[in-house]
């Protein structure tokens, strides 16, 4: 071996090379990061302030709305909740009667109700014999379904009920599945602070009884 033979030579390329890759390396996982977390804040704003996706698990609404459906809901149209305080903020317009809304169950707010806005803020409510009267005035639904005509099962509370005045800041909901509905007819009005928003588009549906989707569904929009 020559005299003058560097024996850390080979050893002090390798590491230079090392040294030369890592950062490349650490650039393309940091960028890959910020992406990352990019969309997630980005999914979490869109789901907290504009949009949200819900699943209908029941068949309270049909046949606006069947088991299985998957909807998009505008949060954005009825305002931002202020967090921990029952108030809203940059509200573009209140929930208007025929409006289906995703609420706050009043009884117990962990839980997410879907129905159809009947009345709101200052009108008065009558149902006799499964009709609806808004401020003495007869109101039809063409989504209201009937199961149960026979007259002698009419019911007080379901199919006979008020009248009662929505108070300010409260709407009054039906599901349109009238005779199979929990809705303000058991439990009261709904407060606008807790309406979450409006369903406008069914963007998937799943009928599982036939373990199959129902294409023709997607996409409809929810009237």
């Amino acid at each position: 071996m020559p005299d003058n033979y560097d024996s850390t030579r080979t050893v002090q390329e390798k590491p230079g090379i090392l040294s030369r890759m890592r950062p490349q390396k650490r650039g393309k996982v940091w960028e890959y990061a910020e992406a990352i977390v990019l969309a997630l804040v980005l999914a979490l704003f869109i789901r907290t302030f504009i949009i949200q996706a819900f699943k209908i698990p029941s068949p309270s609404m049909e046949d606006t709305l069947l088991v299985g459906d998957h909807i998009l809901v505008n949060k954005f149209l009825y305002g931002f909740t202020v967090p921990f305080k029952d108030s809203k903020i940059l509200t573009l317009r209140e929930p208007r009667r025929g409006d289906v809304i995703v609420f706050k169950y009043p009884k117990n707010r962990k839980l997410d109700f879907i129905k159809r806005c009947i009345a709101v803020g200052g009108e008065t409510v009558l149902i006799k014999n499964k009709e609806l009267f808004i401020n003495g005035e007869a109101v039809s639904f063409e989504q209201a379904k009937f199961t149960d005509n026979d007259r002698a099962s009419f019911l007080n509370g379901r199919d006979n009920f008020g009248p009662v005045t929505v108070p300010e800041g409260m709407v009054f909901v039906m599901g349109d599945n009238r005779d199979n509905s929990n809705d303000s007819r058991f439990w009261g009005f709904v407060d606008l602070a807790y309406v979450k928003g409006k369903a406008v588009v069914i963007y998937w549906s799943w009928d599982k009884s036939r373990k199959w989707p129902r294409f023709s569904r997607i996409g409809d929009a929810v009237r």
